[in-house]
């Protein structure tokens, strides 16, 4: 329980980058022991969600640069290859799923893009989206794929999300379009549009996360 609520706390920016965990305080939060507290963010720290650094306590991690830019790389590989698994080996009602999960999403980021969201659409939108994704590696039929996806998803978009206010400003058909190439058959075709659907717009966010990091690293003692 500790460690579910505390993991969607964080993943939902309720809290962010660098926020103090106190055992003692998240003991009492949650009315348990420290012991449980203690493991929860164990767990949580071998996520690389949280850190422990002498004189400062646990924090909600604070990546640098490197990380982010490094687990980037890594989603693009893995993405762009369960894109090609997926055109190569979905079934018809799975790239059917795909492209209802798509439409979806364009019109929750149409809306996003419309109106001020609550931190808990937030939550919901992200979650959907890493759904969206998930899904495409699930019919690929290869568990360690999604696995590796999966928790590599949590970081980057975690990171990111929290970082860039304007994350939903999407291309109209953003992902109706990348739904169109992953079922259209094609392993190449529809790598090369996964390829360009995760690196759109990366270079921008990744600056406005080194300025935030940077003035993080400066306010830390």
């Amino acid at each position: 329980m500790v460690y579910q609520n505390l993991r969607i706390r964080i993943l939902s920016g309720e809290l962010p980058l660098g926020a103090s965990l106190s055992r003692r305080q998240l003991a009492n939060d949650f009315n348990v022991s420290i012991v449980p507290v203690g493991e929860a963010l164990q767990l949580l720290e071998s996520e690389e969600l949280v850190e422990s650094r002498p004189r400062v306590g646990t924090r909600v991690r604070i990546p640098d640069s490197d990380d982010v830019r490094g687990y980037y790389v890594v989603r693009e590989a893995l993405e762009t290859h369960s894109a090609r698994l997926f055109a190569e080996k979905a079934s018809r009602s799975e790239r059917q799923e795909i492209v209802t999960l798509a439409a979806w999403l364009d019109d929750a980021y149409g809306k996003a893009a419309r109106q001020l969201l609550s931190t808990g659409e937030i939550f919901e939108l992200h979650q959907r989206h890493m759904r969206f994704h998930m899904r495409v590696a699930e019919c690929t039929g290869y568990r360690a794929l999604r696995q590796a996806m999966e928790r590599n998803h949590v970081l980057t978009l975690n990171w990111l999300y929290d970082t860039a206010a304007d994350w939903h400003q999407l291309p109209e058909r953003f992902h109706a379009s990348l739904a169109g190439e992953l079922i259209c058959g094609d392993p190449l075709r529809a790598s090369e549009a996964m390829r360009q659907h995760v690196t759109y717009g990366r270079e921008e966010l990744l600056e406005k996360l080194d300025h935030r990091l940077r003035r993080m690293a400066t306010a830390t003692p």
